[in-house]
């Protein structure tokens, strides 16, 4: 049975992948990944985020994380990358040459929303709800 996150009078299953780069998409060492993986789980669970999956490989970070309804997309990729970006340029020295301008991360990210269902699951389930077919050109009927 599908878990479902509760709140004070909601019910939500809210999932994004994120993806995002090191900067110039270097090559990141296992001892910093180790620290990476550890300092995204601590963000995670201080803002309530849960990480239903994630890797992090030597040049790119990938995460599916369910998020509260009240919680921006954007505000998630700042807070991850921005933390951890902190953290790693303090606790790693020999990073700051490499990753000059106390940036660790790169400029953008990816964010693709996620769910259990699919768009023509949907559909159908609107046009069974109208009990009529919608047209491909009409995308909202009265």
């Amino acid at each position: 049975m599908r878990q479902y996150r509760t709140g004070a009078h909601t019910r939500y299953e809210l999932l994004v992948h994120l993806i995002w780069t090191p900067k110039y998409r270097k090559n990141v060492p296992k001892a910093v990944r180790v620290r990476v993986r550890d300092v995204l789980r601590k963000v995670a669970y201080e803002h309530d985020v849960r990480i239903v999956s994630g890797k992090v490989a030597s040049d790119h970070v990938h995460m599916l994380v369910s998020y509260r309804p009240n919680q921006d997309v954007s505000k998630l990729a700042q807070w991850f990358k921005g933390i951890s970006s902190r953290v790693v340029l303090q606790e790693f020295p020999k990073m700051r040459k490499e990753f000059w301008g106390r940036h660790f991360w790169g400029r953008g990210y990816m964010a693709v929303s996620a769910g259990s269902i699919t768009d023509e699951m949907i559909k159908a389930y609107i046009d069974e709800q109208t009990g009529e077919q919608v047209r491909e050109d009409d995308d909202f009927t009265v």
